[in-house]
């Protein structure tokens, strides 16, 4: 009946909802808006963009889904990620040491870089127990301590106390890796895996204009979905309700029985060996990698972009990793070019880029907390 306190009570409830629910998505919205306005500042060919867009998704989405455990578990934000990826850049340096091309070699990198993983994340989980509610720096800790013992290995021990038998990967002296490793034969190995089914061209028209041709990387896209399926099934066994219950709160965890170390090192340990395949396939898409610098960025650039999808550091679900790596890219391959348009200096662009890879963690957490503080009133 119009005008009835019943009309009017459910009125306000939906409007509170929708209330509620822009709220709880602020963070991406913030993001699509200025995703919007760079995209249309930049002026880019639509084309260019959806193919720049589509590679960097395949290249980003596996290492951002391997962050997702560890919030369940109550671990925050995994900077320590970046160990995974130096176990993961570890195998590749023994898989081209050995010269095993192709998919078989990537294939044999992902085992090789298992062992080295689940060994670093047993390491990591283990301090991290011991900086229970400071896991978030505690890894950024571990990651700069880990990368000094990282470079320590490959350019003083390598040729020295480790013998190398492929001149062509070292440096003049005999000592050390060279700078830059050529992954030029297991290339693109995952990206195309599946080609003799179907080879990712997409190239169609609408009303007489061209639109494509863009390439999807199709094996990589089935393993991020395969990462997507396993990441949903082990949040429904009785690990995953364990993680659960030990990220919202351990001690009612340790009273129901469950081992809350225990729990908090597997997570670990899975988040990164998922993480050093994320960075095999990142590499394998790159052809080369930079061997002393490749895995540095991978912690700061993979938790901006799961914020940026409306992730918390104690929730972060599959899509708000799908939209983090979505945005956060987008934003990523514009900003050059808007900068250049609207001022006339690709610099700011530049600089924007950089902003992206440190200020977004900032912000993110920043508008989280205002959302969290709008919860409570």
């Amino acid at each position: 009946m119009k005008g009835s306190p019943t009309a009017a009570v459910s009125t306000e409830s939906r409007a509170a909802k929708l209330g509620q629910l822009l709220k709880s998505w602020s963070v991406p919205l913030f993001f699509l808006a200025l995703s919007a306005a760079g995209v249309i500042a930049a002026k880019l060919d639509l084309n260019f963009l959806i193919r720049e867009i589509i590679t960097r998704f395949g290249r980003n989405a596996f290492l951002v889904l391997s962050l997702i455990i560890p919030v369940i578990a109550g671990l925050g934000l995994n900077f320590g990620i970046v160990v995974g990826a130096m176990a993961g850049q570890t195998a590749l340096v023994i898989i081209t040491h050995y010269d095993i091309r192709g998919l078989a070699g990537f294939g044999l990198a992902a085992l090789v870089a298992v062992p080295f993983a689940v060994l670093f994340g047993y390491l990591t989980g283990l301090v991290l127990n011991r900086a229970k509610g400071k896991e978030m720096v505690t890894g950024m800790i571990l990651g700069f301590f880990a990368n000094g013992l990282y470079q320590l290995v490959y350019l003083v021990l390598l040729g020295t106390l480790i013998p190398m038998r492929n001149p062509s990967m070292m440096l003049r002296s005999g000592v050390g890796l060279k700078n830059t490793v050529d992954l030029f034969w297991i290339s693109n190995s995952l990206d195309r895996a599946l080609d003799p089914l179907w080879n990712g061209m997409i190239e169609f028209e609408i009303g007489g204009m061209a639109v494509g041709p863009w390439r999807i990387p199709v094996g990589t896209f089935v393993a991020i979905a395969a990462l997507c399926v396993f990441t949903s099934f082990i949040t429904r066994t009785k690990l995953g309700q364990e993680m659960r219950a030990v990220g919202q709160d351990r001690h009612i965890a340790q009273v129901a029985g469950i081992n809350v170390d225990r729990t908090r090192i597997i997570a670990i340990i899975m988040s990164t060996v998922l993480g050093a395949w994320g960075q095999l396939i990142f590499l394998q898409n790159l052809g080369t990698f930079n061997t002393y610098s490749a895995h540095e960025q991978v912690g700061t650039l993979s938790v901006a972009a799961l914020l940026v999808g409306g992730a918390t550091t104690r929730r972060a679900t599959i899509w708000n990793a799908i939209a983090g790596v979505l945005l956060f890219h987008t934003l990523f391959v514009v900003s050059p070019a808007a900068g250049q348009r609207l001022f006339g200096i690709a610099q700011v662009g530049e600089y924007f880029r950089s902003f992206l890879s440190y200020g977004v963690i900032a912000l993110a957490l920043a508008m989280h907390a205002w959302e969290a503080k709008s919860k409570r009133k």
